[in-house]
């Protein structure tokens, strides 16, 4: 009786699961690159860590400036979130445009992985020990990363879109 039950509610979640994977490739197959870039969060900018940080990488600050400049762990969170979307504006360049650079794919793909983890470690350690020299290290990287894949992506943007590349600079 006990495992029957099991099964039924294992199936049910497993149903439910792939009914929202489903829908989230639906969703992000009806993209485009102005709904895309409407998603990226405007309200924490990487400007107040390095002045040119779309063009190339590097921070002007040091792990506590950078702390108090990127508003602590709501800049992480807008990293976070904002990661996720360069990488699904990779995906959508790489599906819908010739002679894509596949390596600057890769590359963009691997930073926002990294930067997600990072922000997730920071923000762990942020929940456990406050501002400790711990959490603006791992903030640091990833703001460091987050430059990097900035600049990536505006590289990106270069190449496949220049026309967006202005859109993408506001919206950063």
């Amino acid at each position: 009786m006990i495992v029957t039950t099991l099964e039924i509610v294992a199936l049910v979640c497993l149903g439910f699961y792939l009914y929202r994977w489903r829908s989230a490739v639906s969703r992000r197959n009806a993209q485009s690159w102005n709904s895309l870039m409407a998603r990226l969060r405007p309200d924490w900018s990487a400007r107040d860590l390095s002045e040119q940080f779309l063009w190339k990488e590097g921070l002007n600050a040091t792990p506590e400036d950078a702390w108090h400049r990127m508003d602590g762990p709501k800049g992480l969170w807008a990293m976070y979130q904002n990661a996720q979307i360069m990488t699904e504006m990779a995906e959508f360049a790489a599906k819908n445009a010739q002679n894509v650079d596949r390596l600057l794919i890769e590359t963009l793909r691997s930073d926002a992985m990294q930067i997600r983890v990072c922000v997730l470690m920071a923000l762990t350690q942020y929940g456990f020990s406050r501002a400790s020299e711990g959490v603006r290290i791992n903030a640091f990287r990833a703001a460091t990363m987050y430059t990097g894949m900035a600049a990536r992506m505006t590289q990106l943007l270069q190449e496949i879109a220049p026309v967006m590349v202005p859109d993408f600079v506001a919206a950063m």
